[in-house]
């Protein structure tokens, strides 16, 4: 190994145990200032281990916790960026991590979350096994731009890794055009069935045909742009999943059990997280774990055990009342929690965290495209309405012009006054927030309880 390796794993060490030490987690910094000393450390830190990478706009961190499961389960000497720092120093800093002072990696196996963007770059340095793209979204306008930009930049990474198995969406029409002249071997999953009995009237963020133009028919639609599309007139249409679900048995508040076809193999599988879009997290996953030759029944049975990410449907108590903490970044996934919510019939409080640094995408227009609608249509349920974080009044005002009254509306700025009104009484809580809000939540909610940190 190289003297300047060495030197930045060092480094890289050293810096995160200090900020580890001060709370901070020491994810991102000690990977900068290791890449500034050696810019090819990754692909060193990496040699010899099999990369699990997860990539896409929603999803990444959840199914990568299904992943961790699995791996757990079946016995695989593995390590995982579970902080969600998934931009390059991230990969650096927890490869560097678990790498000895020498620069060897002890592990067989790593699971990475990677960032769509920074997926482009990671791909050069990692040995790539089995690639997951969960799905294409609208997502940080300011950061991303087009939605083919997203795009073309995981097609990009892909080119760097043609030995990798390639895990796509089917009912995802932008997802799925990656497979087209690829020299990957690809696996297919998806949901055979609606999830929802009204999800076809959400915004699509892919209503028109990527190779000719022309505007999708759906025979069925899961959410968003998902489901079963095809073009009238070029024949582009979805294709059939290798690992399917094929019957949604129940979407309750907390949880979800499905019929899950592996390869013509159906299981009934207990998904131990709520929502439709963890329903394909787990297809997602079981999809990453047969790649990896784990045994179905492992896999499968890591679906019902797996403990959710932070900030990803974490349950916590505060004061008297539950409460269920829901990340929000887009309006895909923004809509998939309202449907959760709306879907649940009991009276619950509800607060919605919005703010606009760079991690949460400074442009916040896109609040303008979330049906908070259906939450208004229900509002009945709702004991309190709270709305916090730095851009608060805007979203104050985009509730307002929802249909909620400005009477049932209370801006809290102060997070800690926030957890008070919360933890007021035993009503239950959903709470909403953007990126940034969510760390600065869950740190004051990590100052009252015993929550783990975000990076353990």
């Amino acid at each position: 190994m190289k003297l300047k390796t060495r030197l930045a794993v060092l480094v890289c060490k050293a810096a995160g145990a200090v900020l580890r030490r001060l709370g901070r987690g020491g994810t991102n910094l000690p990977g900068k200032l290791a890449l500034r000393i050696d810019g090819d450390i990754l692909g060193a830190l990496s040699q010899g281990v099999k990369v699990t990478v997860v990539t896409g706009t929603n999803g990444k961190t959840t199914t990568s916790r299904m992943i961790e499961k699995a791996f757990e389960d079946a016995g695989l000497r593995y390590f995982a960026n579970k902080s969600g720092a998934n931009l390059l120093t991230g990969i650096i800093a927890v490869f560097a991590q678990h790498c000895t002072l020498s620069g060897k990696c002890p592990y067989t196996h790593a699971l990475i979350e990677c960032d769509e963007a920074a997926f482009r770059t990671a791909s050069k340095f990692l040995p790539v096994e089995c690639l997951v793209v969960n799905n294409i979204f609208r997502d940080q306008l300011d950061r991303y731009g087009e939605i083919t930009h997203t795009l073309n930049a995981i097609r990009e990474g892909i080119t760097h890794i043609p030995e990798a198995t390639v895990c796509l969406n089917a009912d995802c029409s932008l997802t799925a055009s990656l497979a087209r002249a690829l020299p990957n071997k690809v696996v297919w999953f998806g949901v055979n069935v609606p999830i929802y009995e009204d999800a076809a009237h959400e915004l699509s963020d892919a209503p028109y045909c990527i190779r000719c133009k022309t505007e999708y028919e759906y025979d069925y639609v899961t959410y968003g742009h998902l489901g079963g599309f095809r073009c009238p007139k070029c024949g582009y249409r979805r294709h059939a999943p290798d690992i399917a679900v094929t019957k949604v048995v129940s979407a309750g508040a907390d949880a979800s059990d499905v019929l899950l076809s592996v390869y013509g193999r159906e299981h009934e599988v207990h998904i131990n997280l709520p929502g439709g879009y963890n329903i394909y997290n787990a297809a997602a996953a079981a999809a990453a774990a047969h790649v990896v030759g784990i045994g179905e029944e492992t896999a499968l049975g890591a679906l019902a055990a797996f403990e959710c990410g932070f900030g990803r449907a974490e349950q916590f108590s505060l004061g008297a009342c539950q409460a269920r903490m829901l990340l929000v970044k887009n309006p895909a996934g923004f809509n998939q929690v309202i449907n959760l919510i709306a879907h649940d019939d009991g009276v619950c409080k509800l607060a919605f965290l919005l703010n606009d640094r760079f991690a949460d995408g400074t442009d916040i227009s896109w609040i303008w495209d979330v049906d908070f609608e259906s939450l208004a249509a229900q509002q009945a349920r709702f004991t309190r309405v709270l709305v916090s974080g730095i851009r608060a009044d805007d979203m104050a005002l985009r509730l307002k012009y929802a249909g909620f009254p400005l009477d049932r509306l209370a801006v809290v700025r102060d997070f800690g006054a926030l957890l008070d009104e919360i933890g007021a009484d035993d009503t239950p809580a959903f709470l909403m927030p953007t990126y940034t809000a969510m760390f600065d939540l869950r740190g004051e909610i990590g100052r009252r309880t015993n929550v783990k940190a975000f990076y353990e």
